[in-house]
């Protein structure tokens, strides 16, 4: 019965000690915190950007074997906040993007620009991009498609 007494009167003792300066929590705020979690907030409310594209399809036609397919798909923010994109992953080694690495400000345009080596690929093709972005899907898929004809063997 001692022994909880005392254990009763430490755990008393510390808990009051711990709470001493529970009046003055505002002087412990850090105001840089403050000040960054104040323009997150304000960012967060604009909503998320909005992608919109020229195109989602590059119909290539017919081409021949070993030719080098290049087109670019236009990217336009229209949302209120940065559009971001983080990746372009191609469906295919073949197949090789290249996109802004930069924000796109919000009304401002940019370029994905997209090259498929046709060598070994013959007959219908399609291939595919995946944009990695901050808008409310988090993707886009952009598809180039076409024929491209054998080479003829000797």
């Amino acid at each position: 019965m001692k022994n909880i007494t005392i254990l009763l009167a430490l755990v008393l003792t510390v808990s009051f000690t711990a709470c001493k300066d529970g009046g003055n929590a505002t002087s412990k705020i850090n105001k840089a915190n403050l000040e960054k979690a104040t323009s997150r907030d304000i960012e967060i409310k604009k909503g998320t950007a909005l992608i919109s594209l020229d195109k989602k399809v590059y119909d290539f036609g017919t081409v021949n074997e070993g030719d080098i397919v290049e087109t670019s798909f236009k990217v336009t923010n229209s949302g209120k906040t940065n559009l971001v994109i983080t990746n372009a992953q191609p469906s295919c080694g073949c197949t090789v993007p290249v996109w802004p690495k930069a924000p796109i400000k919000p009304g401002e345009t940019g370029e994905v620009k997209v090259k498929f080596n046709t060598s070994g690929k013959t007959n219908r093709q399609q291939k595919t991009i995946t944009l990695t972005t901050n808008t409310e899907s988090g993707r886009e898929v952009l598809t180039l498609k076409g024929s491209v004809i054998p080479k003829t063997k000797l």
